[in-house]
């Protein structure tokens, strides 16, 4: 299906391009959202009756973006979340969370500008796009943690997981002799050995 765009969308174009799209995105999002027209005869001659005032509207939103983009580019906000050893979350952050939680920082947006391809399963820092306009988006960072200590941590920087992760493999390595032949075991636990049989000797011979 032709349409033409009533914003900049991306991918697509800008004001005023007529763009071919497939029938569903038309139906489904441009047409409903008025992000777009049908480009037949009749509309492009509307379009161009209020071009001027089009694209007006859309300059003065715009400011209007920047001007908020300032209070909410870069910003951090923290989720504390259940999640297992491996870090993955019991649920998922939503779109929803994102905008309560930047709501409490005194942040507004709307769930719509929230732009996440797939809900939040996991601890971590996670870089979140925000669209405040079609041409003017920042980027948050959201700190999902099992508890303030933990966000404290991936805070600084700290891969919480990758921590976690070397720790339990230290404690399962064990000493290695380098002058040990194979096969033979550390002195240590061949005197504790002998100790054991000389203890189980004497016990028989008592018998």
């Amino acid at each position: 299906m032709e349409v033409i765009l009533l914003e900049r969308v991306e991918k697509l174009g800008q004001i005023g391009d007529v763009v071919t799209v497939k029938n569903g995105f038309a139906r489904n999002y441009l047409l409903p959202n008025k992000k777009a027209l049908r480009a037949n005869e009749a509309n492009k001659k509307v379009f161009e009756a209020n071009r001027a005032k089009i694209e007006e509207e859309n300059a003065s939103k715009r400011t209007e973006a920047e001007q908020a983009s300032k209070g909410i580019d870069g910003k951090t906000v923290q989720l504390i979340r259940q999640a297992s050893n491996t870090g993955q979350l019991y649920g998922s952050v939503s779109a929803r969370d994102i905008v309560e939680a930047l709501d409490g920082e005194g942040a507004k947006v709307a769930k719509s500008q929230v732009v996440l391809k797939a809900p939040i399963k996991a601890i971590g820092m996670h870089e979140v796009k925000i669209a405040l306009h079609p041409e003017v988006s920042v980027t948050v960072k959201v700190n999902v943690a099992r508890s303030p200590e933990e966000a404290e941590l991936q805070a600084q920087g700290i891969d919480v997981m990758a921590s976690m992760f070397e720790r339990e493999e230290a404690g399962f390595t064990e000493d290695f002799d380098p002058n040990a032949e194979p096969g033979t075991v550390p002195d240590e636990a061949a005197e504790a050995s002998e100790e054991a049989a000389a203890t189980s000797e004497g016990e028989e011979e008592q018998a």
